[in-house]
């Protein structure tokens, strides 16, 4: 298909980090949280250096403003995930720089804005979140939709802020009402009964240690930093706070073998971090981020 970018840009720098152009048609949007309150130019600006290793496609100034940092047609690097920023444009929306890293009006505005205009030009009549990583995942988007996702389903990181994500439900909403669709039966159908909620305990197993459930996740992390000994699970029992495990980026070079014998002192130990990471083969790219085992 023929790509093409936002006529909002107002201001573009083109970074060298990507991929290339994509293998899959674009069916997702991801938007992040820059953690700062920066400007269009700024934002591209982190990204120019090879060094980085690391890119989006679109980012929003704390004025509103977008600028282009890699072309719609190339997958950028932002979302610790190949196979979702292969899909997905990207966008970093400028933010305070502590949780929940909210974001201003013009800000937000601007993504409704952009994600409007993503979908218009890639043939899309509705923007859907289900609030569900699993569900959203295993999601095949028909023709005429597009689905939000979020970087930390990917990575163990709160992007897109608290504050952004109680939000995608009302973003999702109003794309759509501007793309000119009202929700059916089918979708209310597919919006989950109930948000997030991030549980403090000793343990998954031990019900009876727990402090309280946060839908907050920045909430559940103080509770748990005020009673020594305790964690922060979601709904599903998967541990989220604090971290078991440090985190690579992959540079040129790279094998698990060397990545397990860097880390963990024998490379033959490399399908641990195959299984932590959910990996299905060998392969591994520049810039991708790993999961290592402490």
């Amino acid at each position: 298909m023929a790509y093409t970018n936002s006529p909002l840009v107002a201001y573009t720098k083109l970074s060298p980090n990507h991929s290339g152009q994509r293998t899959h048609s674009i069916d997702r949007i991801t938007p992040h949280c820059v953690v700062g309150q920066a400007t269009a130019e700024r934002i591209c600006d982190c990204f120019i250096s090879p060094d980085r290793q690391a890119s989006c496609n679109y980012g929003i100034g704390t004025d509103g403003r977008v600028s282009l940092c890699v072309e719609e047609k190339n997958r950028s690097w932002c979302s610790s995930s190949r196979e979702n920023d292969q899909r997905a444009i990207t966008i970093e929306c400028a933010s305070d720089t502590t949780s929940p890293y909210a974001m201003n009006s013009k800000v937000y505005e601007s993504l409704i804005k952009l994600c409007t205009d993503i979908c218009q030009r890639n043939g899309k009549k509705k923007l859907l979140w289900f609030a569900d990583k699993t569900k959203t995942l295993n999601y095949a988007p028909k023709a005429d939709e597009m689905v939000l996702t979020v970087h930390r389903w990917f990575a163990n990181k709160s992007c897109p802020g608290d504050w952004l994500y109680s939000r995608l439900g009302d973003l999702a909403t109003k794309v759509t009402a501007a793309l000119g669709s009202a929700p059916t039966e089918a979708d209310l159908a597919q919006e989950p009964a109930k948000a997030e909620l991030y549980r403090v305990r000793k343990t998954w197993a031990d019900v009876k240690s727990q402090k309280g459930a946060y839908k907050i996740l920045a909430n559940a992390k103080k509770c748990a930093d005020a009673n020594p000994g305790y964690s922060v699970f979601d709904s599903k029992g998967t541990l989220v706070y604090p971290e078991n495990y440090r985190v690579h980026t992959v540079v040129h070079g790279d094998t698990l073998w060397k990545i397990a014998a860097q880390y963990l002192g024998d490379g033959s130990r490399y399908k641990e971090i195959v299984s932590l990471n959910g990996l299905t083969s060998k392969v591994i790219y520049s810039g991708q981020m790993l999961k290592i085992p402490n």
